[in-house]
């Protein structure tokens, strides 16, 4: 049993060094009390308890601690998939909810498993999602003084179960001043996807990541025989024709992890147990 979690880039909300100590104790936080939570449950039912974590952390760019877009309001993006089953779910541009990745995982159940917008928001509140408003005043802030972060704001998590099933789930809260209907690679499968043999999670900027599919390839090109650390370099390789800015991290089916980013730093931490790793 393995997990391992990301927090976006280090450059989101304030680079100080009391920042980046503050997010490192609260990732080995989340990361090792999402593990004790996996001994007892599914690798996908861990991924959306560690990430509806780091939703309720307004250190990160999801629930809680998501941007303001160019009209003021919040809309945050969430998927979630089961490596097991090849199902994948999602919310998009969803509003005034606390935790959109278990909206998400309410929508794995159903037919239509990707909702957008309104018909996201009608879901949400159909199934007992209170009205919740994610604005907190240091985004408010940020939104009235016009300060835009570099937007590579994200939370994920990959988790193998002692079943060896795979699952992963990302979520965000945009990018901060962006269009109103602009749609990111967090609920898409460029930026969360899981097979039997691998599930990668994607932070950095949805176009780059997108224009890429890159956790697609990532898991087919292990799925294909490539070791996790060969398909990371290649996939990557393919984002520096456009210089293109993004950070994974994953799990294959051996229980191998792996990170890597584009450009400095992606936070992440990782536990299996005894070892335990923090960077950013």
């Amino acid at each position: 049993m393995k997990i391992i979690i990301h927090g976006g880039f280090f450059s989101e909300s304030g680079t100080d060094n009391a920042t980046k100590v503050a997010k490192q104790q609260a990732l080995l936080r989340i990361v090792k009390d999402s593990y004790d939570y996996l001994q007892f449950h599914s690798a996908v039912e861990t991924v959306v308890y560690a990430v509806s974590l780091l939703e309720d952390d307004a250190l990160f760019n999801a629930g809680i601690g998501s941007q303001i877009q160019s009209d003021g309001k919040i809309r945050m993006s969430a998927s979630l998939m089961n490596g097991l089953t090849h199902k994948f779910s999602g919310v998009i541009n969803l509003q005034d909810v606390k935790n959109p990745i278990q909206v998400a995982e309410v929508l794995m159940n159903v037919e239509d498993r990707v909702l957008s917008g309104e018909g996201a928001n009608q879901f949400a509140r159909e199934h007992g999602f209170e009205e919740f408003s994610t604005e907190i005043p240091q985004r408010k802030a940020e939104y009235e003084a016009k300060v835009k972060s570099n937007g590579q704001g994200t939370v994920g998590c990959v988790a193998l179960d002692k079943n060896g099933n795979i699952a992963v789930a990302t979520s965000t809260g945009g990018k901060g001043f962006e269009i109103v209907g602009r749609v990111s690679d967090s609920a898409t499968v460029a930026g969360n996807y899981a097979n039997a043999y691998c599930g990668v999670s994607l932070t950095g900027v949805g176009e780059d990541i997108t224009s890429n599919a890159t956790a697609t390839k990532i898991v087919t090109r292990v799925t294909d025989g490539f070791t996790l650390e060969k398909a990371f370099e290649k996939t990557f390789e393919e984002l520096k024709p456009y210089d293109g800015f993004a950070g994974a991290i994953a799990i294959d089916y051996k229980g191998n992890m792996y990170h890597k980013d584009s450009h400095p730093s992606m936070v992440f931490a990782s536990f299996d147990g005894e070892n335990e790793e923090v960077f950013g």
